[in-house]
């Protein structure tokens, strides 16, 4: 009893029970309905099987991985800097934060029109849109780290003779790492999400085209492939990056942390 006991809480803590849970009841709930409108994981499988063998989801999964990759660095690029500036100059703080306040509310999904307008249904307006769902987590958390930065070791780095450069690379980055690292995570998650939307509407390949039009042949095992491609793709992205922070930068506060672990 005692060893399946330890087993039991070893799968837990992996996550396997979770997931069995989750096929029993997919599967409980699938046999009530017919295959077109909820496939079963069995059907799903079949399905995935399919798509893999055309090479279809392969080509698909690549091309939504390298628009999220290239938006994603772009838009963290622009992001941590500009963050860094906001939380570090008054003046500077004080005239962008309405924008912030403003246009963070705004989804990226909703400027999907005005990108089509503006840079065309190419690659262009999808990179601009996951730009634009990435920087706002990374520079809100990294104003968030500048600002956390403790008074009295910027004074002491001052009094040294350390000049602003100086305290921004040695003082400010180093100790807003945790905020900075936390918002490029986010704002990986954004770029999922923003991936969908642009693919759905402006693109021809894609997970988020999979998605979309798998309806109009009555392909609901496609539509949970793709969903489950997207699941996937985004939780080992965001594994590698976790993987890469703890490693890496270690030193300044980043470790190995799940999404409700405690402080």
């Amino acid at each position: 009893m005692s060893l399946l006991r330890k087993y039991f809480k070893i799968s837990l803590k992996l996550g396997i029970f979770s997931w069995i849970c989750l096929l029993i009841a997919w599967t409980f709930i699938s046999s009530f309905y017919d295959a077109q409108f909820f496939p079963s994981p069995i059907e799903a499988v079949l399905g995935a099987e399919e798509l893999i063998l055309d090479g279809t989801l392969i080509h698909f999964i690549f091309i939504s991985l390298q628009r999220v990759l290239v938006g994603w660095v772009i838009g963290n690029a622009i992001a941590v800097p500009v963050g860094i500036l906001i939380g570090r100059i008054e003046i500077i703080k004080q005239f962008i934060e309405p924008f912030l306040d403003f246009f963070r509310f705004i989804p990226a999904i909703a400027f999907i029109t005005l990108f089509i307008m503006w840079f065309g249904i190419g690659e262009e307006s999808k990179i601009m849109l996951i730009i634009y769902a990435t920087g706002f987590a990374a520079m809100i958390n990294t104003v968030s780290g500048v600002l956390s930065v403790d008074k009295i070791k910027i004074q002491a780095a001052r009094s040294l003779g350390a000049n602003e450069l100086q305290i921004i690379f040695y003082i400010i980055i180093p100790a807003a790492l945790p905020y900075i690292f936390t918002g490029i995570r986010l704002g990986m998650g954004n770029a999922f999400m923003a991936i969908v939307g642009a693919e759905m509407i402006a693109a021809k390949e894609g997970i988020g085209y999979l998605i979309f039009t798998s309806r109009m042949y009555f392909r609901t095992d496609w539509i949970f492939v793709g969903l489950i491609s997207l699941g996937l793709m985004g939780y080992f992205s965001d594994r590698i990056l976790q993987f890469i922070g703890v490693k890496v930068l270690r030193k300044y506060g980043i470790k190995k942390e799940t999404q409700f672990s405690r402080n």
